[in-house]
């Protein structure tokens, strides 16, 4: 059984009240939950900016035009260069005109990073974002 550690906080009421109403807004039980939620956010951004040895997961999610040429082929071209990386996708038609693809990556952060700048970044995305998370490992 994990030991627990209890400890006192002191802040401002008005931050207080303000965290109370994201806590019942997100459906928190306690605040206790919710603060291991902001520790482990912080925890999982720590990791990523070290970007160390240490193995990671994301997803990466783009917007675009399938209409420019050439495109897809490059979008597709740069998915098999990063095939080690590359867990799966996802692939909507949103309308006529526009995709989105979601793909779930694994590997050194870093890594990850270059998989999602060579997709960003092609002419004809219009969007695209990685969001970063943690493979779980190390974790409470």
């Amino acid at each position: 059984m994990k030991k627990l550690v209890r400890f006192g906080v002191s802040l401002d009421h008005h931050l207080l009240d303000d965290f109370d109403d994201v806590i019942r807004r997100r459906k928190y039980a306690t605040r206790s939950e919710a603060l291991r939620d902001l520790i482990r956010d912080q925890l999982v951004s720590q990791e990523w900016a070290d970007e160390g040895d240490r193995e990671s997961v994301a997803t990466i999610t783009f917007v675009y035009d399938h209409h420019v040429r050439d495109l897809t082929r490059k979008l597709t071209h740069i998915q098999h260069d990063f095939q080690g990386h590359i867990m799966a996708g996802m692939h909507v038609h949103l309308d006529h005109d526009h995709c989105l693809e979601v793909l779930v990556v694994k590997g050194k952060g870093s890594q990850i990073k270059r998989v999602a700048d060579a997709l960003v970044t092609v002419k004809g995305v219009k969007h695209g974002k990685l969001t970063m998370t943690t493979t779980g490992k190390g974790l409470s």
